[in-house]
Formats: structure tokens, C-alpha cells, sequence
């Protein structure tokens, strides 16, 4: 890039060089030939192109959705079956890999919650054979990106790397990924950190209502109740035998898949990651209890006080659906037109013609098992009970009413429109990957994906709506200045109004 731009300013300097020269020293004006003069007066002559009308008053029409081509999926296992998904893209000499472990925080042990994205944020504090400082200083060496993380269903090791340091980047992926030291004084210090990030979580109004609506949804028992940070409790006593443990059960080839994105030769790659990760053991790897969610109870209002706080934190749903859920397409364009898109009915309706918020959303978690469907939004303090009057007119809207043609049709064009640009890069390929691996989707999913978008019907949206979205059975949380909201709160007869302490239990 630095280069581009030397190599502009370079022609940017010679283009204004002659202009300059003239202006300390003009050149003689030659006498028009009868040739030039012709030439001249054509070209005075010649009549402007007519302006287009535009009509500033409508929006541009959108056209069709494109059709998404993208590049076939190759598959190839390794000698101790780990499956390699590979894609091929030879525009730019970059490849993307994820190492991806399926299992996350979901497999968290009782009393150690926090525990699957500690052992991630671990991976990158050294090897058997080299420091976290060497790591990063070899990473940026080759000018790659490494990296790990863990989510609910999953934890990853994540590759950016250009294809000329290919070979020395997949060595200290394979490295990072095969090889933890999980020293002593680096857990210490990643505890120190997180603890403060806890800390500080502790003392933000819209962090407190995600994890309330959570553990009040979901309850204790239910792995989806809890954080993937863990709590202050389990991060203090998870050991480096606990990290230990959870790499050993959890982090095997017969519970992984390795997702190769970019500019490779499948026979190549393939013969080098067996070299690399080859001798990488299968073992028995345990299986995941998320545990019993709580059954739904009547719709019930909790705040939780935030003493001077000037905007509230709401957070209004309950247990939505699996990824695996039939009704997929039928979610996401229902919910694109109730609170997945700037223009949608909750963001419309509180922001722009209320003026109560910055934004408004709502969104279904999809993951193994069936996780949270939530709306929420950050309003203005005094303005808590109108809020939740809004809110819960939207939700009943879009199950009473039919949806309009002319709105489902721009719902279903948002999600259309905005698909292949979820695949640009070499990294977002190997994102939208992911689930397809994770989630066992057919290869060729995306292939499909417009067009199942383009089936949903307006009887689609509306029994999704009813099936998903209970105005009887919500769980209502408000987080903010209890002595101020609490009176309108109680006069809106929502439901059942209880208090509850920071972390959403009973007080």
C-alpha cells in the first residue's frame, strides 16, 4: 500500500510539474493552422451531453439479486482423520486457515465456567518450544496474523498469512495449535487481566442486562446461563491442570476440522499439513451437556438497579431455536423486518419517530442447542415505560398482522443484496465456512441460499413470528435507575415486576 502511494504521489507530482512551469513561465500560443482551427471549433462546437432527470424524491430503484458463484469446497482427510475443507482462490496470494475445535464454552465443567476461552486466550502465550514473545515476534516477522478464541459451539486457531511465507506461517500455526505450554505465570497474568475485565463489566448497564436476561432465561443449571468469561469465582479457581485437561479431552483431530481458504494447491497444502499435524492423536472426546433450561413463565418485568444511571439497558425474549432449525430462512427474514436492520419496525419505531434510543435490534442466538431471541436497546432513562410500551407493540404487531408485500419484499432483498459481500475476502470465506462445517450443512449451502430467502412467504413470516415470539411467556429485564423507572415500570400491568441483584438472582 505504501508503495501505491509513493507511486501516486510520484505521478500526482509529474501531472502538476508542467502546470507549475507554465504559470512562471507561459509558452508562446501557436497560430492556429486551418487544420487546428477546425479541430478547435468542432470542439466548441460540439453540444453537452443531456443531463438525466432525477427524481430525488424516491429512492433508487434496487435491482435483482445476483446469482453468488462461489468456488467448490474440496475436501481431503489426513492419516489420523482430521478433515481438511479447501477452497481455492487464486486472485491475491493470501491464505486463510481455521483450526476449528468443536467444542467451546458449551463444555465448560461445573464450577469452571470461563474455562474454554481461558485455554484459547492461552494457546498464544507459547509453545513447548517458544515464548508468547516469540510467537509474536515471529508472527510478525512473516507478516501473518495468528490467532485463537472460543465461542459457545466452538474454539478456534485462526491464519492470515501471504502465500510466499506459507510454509513457516503453517509451522508456527501447527506449533501454537499442537503445542500449549500453559505455563504457570502466564495463566496468572491472563487471570489478573480478566478479573479486571469482569471488574469493569460489573459497571456497565448493557453488559449487566446481557448476562441477567441470560441466567434469568436459562437458569444456573443451563450452560447458556453463564458467561464465557466465567465469573470472578470460577476465573480464580480454574488451575493450569483444568486448562490442561480441557485442551487434552477436547482439542483432538476426531473433534476438528481444518478450513484452508486462498491461493494453494490442494495437493501441496494437504502434503504439508500431514507433515505438520499428521501425528496429532484421535482420542474418545467427551460429550457436551448444556443441561435443562427452566420451563417459560408468565411474562414478568426484572429490574436490576443502577443507581444514577442516566438511560436504561432493556433486554426483552426468551429460548429461541437451534441452527438446525427448519424454519431458518423463514427467522431471518422475519426478523430482518421486526429488529435485524437499520429500517426494521423496532429500530424505525424507537429511534427515529420516538427519539428514545440510538438504536433499537433484536436477533435469535442460533447455536448447538436452542439459544436466546432477544430485542433490546439503551433508552433515555425517563423514557423506560414508554420504551417497553413500543417494544411490546412490535412484538405483538408482527405476529398479528400480515406483513405487508412492498416490506417483506425489502426484508428479503436487505438479506439477498447483502450476501456476496460476506464473501470478499479470503477470511470471509473461510468465516461463512465455519458453520457449514460446524452445523453439518451440505457444501454447496450458500448455492441455495437466495433463492430460499426469495421463497419465504408472508404466511412464513407470520407463523415463525407467532411460533418464536410469546408476548405471554417474556422475560423483561431492566437495568437502570430503579428510584426514578420503577413507578411508570409497575403501571404499564406488563407483568409481574421483580427485583433482582446485578448478576440476575433472586434477592
Amino acid at each position: 500500500m505504501m508503495r501505491e502511494m509513493r507511486g501516486l504521489g510520484v505521478l500526482v507530482a509529474a501531472a502538476l510539474a508542467p502546470a507549475a512551469c507554465a504559470r512562471t513561465a507561459p509558452a508562446p500560443v501557436p497560430t492556429p493552422t486551418p487544420a487546428t482551427a477546425s479541430v478547435a471549433t468542432a470542439a466548441v462546437d460540439t453540444p453537452a451531453a443531456p443531463r438525466v432527470a432525477v427524481d430525488r424524491s424516491r429512492p433508487p430503484e434496487l435491482g435483482p439479486p445476483p446469482s453468488l458463484r462461489l468456488p467448490p469446497v474440496e475436501t481431503r482427510t489426513l492419516s489420523n482423520g482430521l478433515t481438511l475443507y479447501i477452497v481455492e482462490q487464486h486472485e491475491l496470494p493470501l491464505v486463510d486457515l481455521v483450526l476449528l475445535v468443536k467444542s467451546g464454552s458449551e463444555a465448560d465443567p461445573a464450577g469452571r465456567a470461563g474455562l474454554a476461552t481461558l485455554v484459547a486466550d492461552m494457546l498464544m502465550e507459547g509453545t513447548t518450544s517458544r515464548t508468547g514473545l516469540e510467537v509474536a515476534d515471529q508472527a510478525a516477522y512473516l507478516g501473518i496474523e495468528l490467532d485463537a478464541g472460543a465461542t459457545w459451539d466452538a474454539s478456534r486457531v485462526t491464519l492470515h498469512a501471504p502465500t510466499a511465507q506459507l510454509d513457516s506461517a503453517l509451522a508456527l500455526f501447527a506449533d501454537v495449535a499442537l503445542h500449549p505450554r500453559f505455563a504457570v505465570a502466564d495463566l496468572e497474568r491472563l487471570r489478573k487481566e480478566r478479573l479486571t475485565t469482569l471488574i469493569q463489566l460489573r459497571d456497565r448497564p448493557s453488559a449487566i442486562a446481557d448476562q441477567a436476561f441470560a441466567s434469568i432465561v436459562f437458569g444456573a443449571g443451563h450452560a447458556y446461563g453463564r458467561s464465557t468469561l466465567g465469573t470472578e469465582a470460577t476465573t480464580r479457581a480454574i488451575t493450569r491442570a483444568d486448562l490442561q485437561r480441557f485442551y487434552a479431552q477436547h482439542y483432538r483431530p476426531n473433534n476438528a476440522a481444518l478450513l484452508v481458504v486462498g491461493d494453494v494447491d490442494p495437493d501441496a497444502v494437504s502434503g504439508t499439513l500431514e507433515r505438520l499435524v499428521g501425528a496429532w492423536k484421535p482420542a474418545p472426546v467427551p460429550e457436551s451437556a448444556v443441561g435443562s433450561a427452566p420451563a417459560p413463565r408468565p411474562t414478568t418485568v426484572y429490574l436490576i438497579d443502577k443507581p444514577g444511571a442516566p438511560q436504561s439497558s432493556i433486554r426483552i425474549g426468551g429460548i429461541g431455536v437451534p441452527r438446525s432449525t427448519p424454519d431458518y430462512f423463514a427467522i431471518q427474514v422475519m426478523n430482518t423486518i421486526l429488529g435485524g436492520s437499520f429500517t426494521s419496525r423496532l429500530n424505525q419505531n424507537l429511534r427515529e419517530v420516538h427519539g428514545y434510543t440510538y438504536g433499537a435490534g433484536s436477533g435469535f442466538g442460533m447455536r448447538r442447542e436452542a439459544g436466546p431471541f432477544v430485542a433490546r436497546a439503551e433508552v433515555t432513562g425517563t423514557k423506560t415505560d414508554s420504551s417497553l410500551v413500543q417494544f411490546l407493540k412490535e412484538l405483538n404487531a408482527i405476529r398479528d398482522d400480515t406483513v405487508p408485500t412492498a416490506e417483506l419484499e425489502k426484508a428479503k432483498r436487505y438479506i439477498q443484496l447483502g450476501l456476496p459481500a460476506d464473501f470478499e475476502t479470503t477470511r470471509d470465506v473461510a468465516s461463512q465456512l465455519v458453520p457449514v462445517v460446524l452445523y453439518g450443512l451440505p457444501l454447496d449451502y450458500y448455492g441455495g441460499y437466495i433463492e430460499r430467502v426469495g421463497r419465504v412467504t408472508q404466511a412464513d413470516v407470520q407463523r415463525v413470528a407467532r411460533r418464536y415470539i410469546d408476548p405471554a411467556h417474556l422475560t423483561i429485564v431492566v437495568v437502570g435507575d430503579r428510584k426514578s423507572i420503577e413507578p411508570g415500570v409497575r403501571a404499564l400491568n406488563a407483568g409481574a415486576v421483580e427485583v433482582r441483584a446485578a448478576a440476575g438472582a433472586a434477592r
